[in-house]
């Protein structure tokens, strides 16, 4: 059994390998090592809520999907493409839900619609003003903002994650910045 010095000395590489040939072992040891990553990227798109099942669901796609990687080196790069493919799932899920919920919403009298607990849950929700900051963002400008500012994830694996030329990367958090900066002044921040 490996020691967890032994754990860390190992690559990407050679963990992957080892899981295509159907070891466990070796992708509880990337589970490990990229849980944490794949969470935080998650929290960032996504929010707190259902954040365990979106993190499940990112490790069980890349379970499913390792026979399949021709370059595994690149284990990191593809899963954090996995981890935005599940965050856009999911928004695109949300934005078709909440539409049901406006009809639905718009058809009450609005003595009904005040005070609702959905209301007061999404005002607790955007009291962070970063989160808030975020949200103001496409989930374009968003996406990369979090993966190269939160994330550190260098621009040219942003590029490959989000299947971008870099130039499109850099121009996407230019203007990332630029609209959280304007978001920031504008709730009094001084910069």
């Amino acid at each position: 059994m490996p020691t967890d010095a032994t754990e860390e000395a190992e690559t990407d590489a050679e963990l992957v390998t080892r899981c295509q040939g159907g070891d466990r072992a070796s992708f509880r040891q990337l589970y490990r090592r990229y849980h944490g990553k794949v969470r935080s990227t998650l929290y960032q798109l996504c929010g707190l809520s259902n954040i365990d099942d979106l993190v499940q669901e990112v490790f069980l796609r890349a379970w499913k999907g390792l026979p399949k990687l021709k370059q595994p080196a690149h284990f990191g790069t593809w899963l954090y493409r996995i981890s935005w493919n599940v965050a856009s799932d999911r928004r695109q899920a949300y934005a078709k839900q909440h539409q049901k919920q406006e009809r639905l919403i718009g058809t009450l009298p609005d003595r009904d619609r005040a005070g609702s607990p959905e209301t007061d849950l999404m005002t607790l929700h955007y009291q962070d003003l970063v989160k808030r900051g975020l949200s103001h963002l496409s989930f374009d400008h968003r996406s990369v903002l979090v993966l190269h500012d939160l994330e550190d994830v260098p621009q040219k694996a942003i590029a490959e994650i989000l299947q971008i030329p870099v130039g499109t990367v850099k121009s996407r958090l230019f203007h990332a910045r630029s609209a959280m900066r304007k978001f920031l002044e504008g709730e009094g921040v001084q910069l």
